[in-house]
């Protein structure tokens, strides 16, 4: 079997807490360890991304760039592993680059474009 794409990696994850957890301790454990960029309670991730807030976990955990997150190591046979590992979902990912084959005009360049912008700049803004 070959691996490709991101074999159930990411770098953004999700966490869900019981309720007798102290959230504040499970947000120190996992900012000690390394590859973590940033852990963000509900509401801090909901405000930064944008996302309601009922449809996400507790805590939101974003690894560096060059960290995936996974459920366990054992959960995750990388030895078929052939081309490169590629994550999703972390900040290090957002820039992409927007190319087209006709001229963009009537759009004034916002601070920060997101995924679904592409609708409006492609349906409204090339000639």
């Amino acid at each position: 079997m070959n691996l490709v794409h991101h074999g159930a990696l990411g770098s953004y994850a999700t966490v869900y807490l019981r309720n007798s957890v102290e959230q504040a301790d499970v947000i120190a454990f996992l900012t000690g360890i390394t590859g973590i960029e940033c852990v963000l309670t509900r509401a801090q991730a909901a405000d930064r991304f944008e996302l309601p807030e009922d449809r996400i976990g507790d805590l939101i955990v974003l690894a560096e760039r060059l960290t995936v997150l996974g459920t366990a190591a054992e959960e995750h046979d990388l030895s078929g592993l052939v081309v490169p590992l590629r994550s999703h979902g972390g900040v290090s990912e957002q820039k992409v680059p927007l190319i087209f084959n006709r001229k963009l005009s009537g759009f004034s360049n916002p601070d920060r474009l997101r995924n679904f912008d592409i609708i409006d700049i492609a349906l409204n803004h090339l000639t």
